[in-house]
Order: structure tokens, then sequence, then C-alpha cells
């Protein structure tokens, strides 16, 4: 969030508790996107939208959120609870699913581009991610440990089969996800949901 724009309460928009889960974010804001979606015949709202979807960028992410939570204290006089240190374990690991899923991705682009050159040097790779020495490092050796990326004779890191097949896997889930939240939103199709589906 911007420090020159006005403060935007995110959890009332998403409608969830400050201290909610990951799962719980995720759940809300695809009932609301699929809600608002453009598309949708009868509760469209593109501004509606719009905000659920900021709402949920800047929420996603582990050290995103945790920044936006202190404003959030500052604005609304909201105390996180001793728990809360709990919940940011959590988004720590959901944060680091991502990075895992960017290296993978930018390690896979490499890899189909220059097929007889696919390492990318440590270096670049973690000024890419934008991430610290120590979390750097745990992410490679996590990678590495599943089988999803290897250490070239040169030294640079490139994915392996295993890391491809996982790339394509989740990106077919993916589209299969985008899928089904079109055709909820009311897009023309065999499949389309009934009026119904979907809760105010």
């Amino acid at each position: 969030m911007d420090k020159n724009q006005p403060f935007v309460d995110y959890y009332a928009v998403l409608r969830v508790h400050p201290e909610c889960d990951g799962r719980t974010l995720e759940i809300a804001y695809r009932n609301l996107a699929k809600l608002y979606h453009p598309d949708h015949p009868e509760s469209a709202d593109v501004d509606k939208f719009n905000a659920v979807v900021e709402a949920y960028r800047a929420l996603k992410d582990h050290g995103k959120r945790l920044a936006y939570d202190a404003q959030y204290s500052a604005h609304t006089g909201f105390t996180f609870s001793a728990t809360d240190s709990i919940l940011a374990e959590e988004r720590t690991a959901l944060s680091d699913a991502d990075v895992h899923a960017e290296t993978l991705l930018a390690l896979y682009k490499r890899r189909r581009e220059r097929a007889r050159d696919p390492g990318v040097g440590p270096y670049e790779l973690q000024r890419t991610l934008g991430c610290s020495d120590e979390a750097f490092d745990f992410h490679i050796w996590y990678l590495k440990s599943k089988g999803l990326i290897e250490i070239t004779d040169q030294g640079t890191l490139a994915i392996t089969i295993a890391g491809v097949d996982h790339v394509i896997s989740t990106s077919r889930s993916a589209a299969e996800e985008k899928l089904r939240l079109t055709q909820f939103a009311g897009t023309p199709g065999p499949r389309a949901w009934p009026r119904d589906a979907v809760a105010a």
C-alpha cells in the first residue's frame, strides 16, 4: 500500500478478521471475486472487484501483510493478539511457497529459451527473487532436496525434469481454476453455474 494513498481497510474489503489465516483469506477472496466479477450477470461490480483484487494482493504476501498490519493497527487501534506470532509463521510458509513457484518458473523459462545453457547464476536469481541470503539459501536447499533443481557443472542453478513436470502440473491446475472461476462468473457455456449458487 502506497504511503501517499489514503488508508484502506483491506480486511473490511475482504470481510475477514484481521487475524484470519491464509486459507480463510484465500477463500474470502475467491468468493468475492466470483461475486463481483465483471462477467457475472447479476452482481457484477467493477469497482468492488478491483478493490477485492487489490486487497488480496496486499495481504497474500507475508512481508506485505506484516507491513500492512502495522498500518492497520495505527489507523484502527486494533491490537493483534499474542497468537499472531503463530499466524506470522503460517504467513511465512505461504510466502515461501510463492517464492518456490517463482524460482521454478524463472528456471523453467531459462531452460525453455536456452536449452544448451539452462543455468542461472545464484546471485542473479537471488536478485530476481529479492530475498535475503538466509532465505535464498533455504529456498535453494528445499528445491534441491526435492529434486526440482540442480547445480550444474558451472555452479549455476537449473531446473530438473521433475521441476519441469512440477511447473506444468501447477500451471495446468491454475488454468483449471481460472476456467472454474470464469464459468462461475456467468460466462456463457454448457457448465455455467445456476443463479442461486453465489451467496450474498
